[in-house]
């Protein structure tokens, strides 16, 4: 990391995983800067993936099985780490909903272990919830039952939902994810946040009431569509540069 700032010095352009619309006044400000996304995996030659998890191939015709936009997608990047309890608390909040979930578990998303989860959850929700480990993302996004992204907020996953028009549902975990988070819900208005209470704990109430929000808003929505026609547009020919 070091080594890449000390060379930035010597660079004149940059290339920006980005595109001018989405952050205009950054675009603006700095030197050099040259936006050229947004950058996704399906528009890669071999449709290389980000991550060496083994994605789940039944996700498509799961959700085929289901309304259009009526499924929630949860899914927290690769590195995002939950106590039990905070685990416990998201997969309530997603049962007491009631609605179809596509939910990705990595074996390694908790500090310790979740039997409970598998052991009685599971079975509870078998009739309308989907657990995998690892999911094909930007199919996901792309699909007609997909109502909202329930994510970390990391940019490749932010892009993928903004490029599909997908509403979201924020929850960063380090780092950038939180001024990505900041951007989506006061600056573009695509998505809301979930906030912890007194103790920093988010609560099975909070998760099932933003989802709900976030479902309910027309206004997210419309502002969801027109983000989608502006990532579509930068990546046409003649786009922004």
């Amino acid at each position: 990391m070091l080594a890449i700032v000390h060379n930035s010095t010597h660079s004149t352009s940059y290339l920006c995983n980005s595109f001018h619309e989405l952050e205009a006044s950054a675009c603006g400000i700095t030197p050099g800067v040259l936006p050229v996304g947004p950058l996704l995996a399906s528009t890669r030659l071999l449709h290389h993936r980000g991550s060496l998890w083994n994605e789940d191939s039944t996700c498509s015709n799961w959700l085929d099985q289901h309304p259009p936009q009526s499924v929630i997608y949860v899914a927290f990047g690769s590195t995002t780490i939950f106590s039990p309890e905070q685990f416990y608390e998201l997969a309530h909040g997603l049962e007491q909903i009631g609605q179809p979930f596509l939910w990705v578990v990595r074996p390694d998303m908790t500090d310790a272990p979740v039997n409970k989860f598998h052991g009685t959850f599971l079975q509870r929700v078998k009739n309308h919830g989907k657990v995998v480990q690892w999911a094909p993302q930007e199919e996901v996004l792309a699909h007609p039952s997909v109502a909202c992204f329930f994510t970390h907020c990391g940019w490749n996953s932010t892009l993928e939902g903004l490029s599909n028009g997908v509403p979201l549902l924020c929850r960063p975990y380090f780092a950038d994810q939180r001024l990505n988070r900041s951007f989506i819900c006061d600056v573009w208005r695509v998505g809301l946040g979930v906030d912890g209470d007194e103790n920093g704990a988010i609560t099975r109430h909070e998760v099932r009431t933003k989802i709900l929000a976030v479902l309910g808003s027309d206004e997210i929505k419309t502002n969801c569509q027109r983000m989608k026609e502006k990532t579509r547009k930068s990546v046409s020919e003649g786009g922004h540069p």
